[in-house]
């Protein structure tokens, strides 16, 4: 059907009248951006953070999977915890992929090509009755190639460094990332693939 579009955005077909596809000026509050697309109550709305995380992986000396995990301290979240070895939250600008090669970097002195990073899983993950804030969503990716020794770049916040079986973790191992390491132990075993989406704490 042929029409026209109107100044705010909704098309007409000849002949007709239509209205501004978006929120009417009287619904909007002061300061839109540039391009009129949001108003100041877009950044109140609820929103999900973002993170990402990068499993080193490597066959040890006997050809078993093994996966590289950080020992968590002085962080204030699950210290005295085994965790991936890199990971963090995606910063404002970047991409989950430039997060996770440059959390790769920061924390473990490695450089890693974004086209060697396989996605592993994404996980949806809340706290029931806690803070929008605390739904998140975690980009997991492992990788088997990179560049440099993994080493703890930042001591103050990990205590250790070590190689671990999927099957045999350290105790105790940060929850969420339990979930996920336990779905790639069941797949090194002979099992199904990680789940592509998991969800968590709903």
């Amino acid at each position: 059907m042929s029409g026209t579009t109107t100044p705010g955005g909704g098309t007409s077909a000849a002949g007709a009248t239509a209205g501004p596809a978006g929120p009417s000026d009287g619904d909007r509050l002061a300061g839109p951006d540039a391009n009129g697309r949001y108003d100041d109550r877009d950044h109140e709305r609820f929103a999900l953070v973002p993170a990402a995380y990068v499993m080193l992986r490597r066959s040890g000396a006997d050809g078993s999977p093994e996966v590289l995990l950080q020992l968590r301290q002085n962080t204030g979240y699950r210290d005295g915890h085994w965790a991936c070895a890199a990971a963090g939250h995606v910063e404002a600008g970047e991409s989950v992929l430039t997060a996770a090669v440059r959390e790769a970097r920061e924390e473990l002195g490695v450089t890693v090509d974004p086209a060697d990073l396989r996605p592993l899983t994404v996980l949806h993950r809340g706290e029931p009755g806690g803070p929008a804030i605390e739904q998140r969503v975690d980009f997991f990716f492992e990788t088997t190639t990179w560049q440099g020794t993994p080493a703890i770049q930042e001591p103050g916040k990990a205590a250790g460094l070590a190689w671990f079986r999927p099957d045999a973790l350290p105790d105790p191992v940060v929850p969420h990332e339990a979930t996920v390491l336990a779905a790639l132990s069941a797949r090194e075993s002979g099992g199904p693939e990680v789940p592509r989406v998991l969800a968590l704490g709903f």
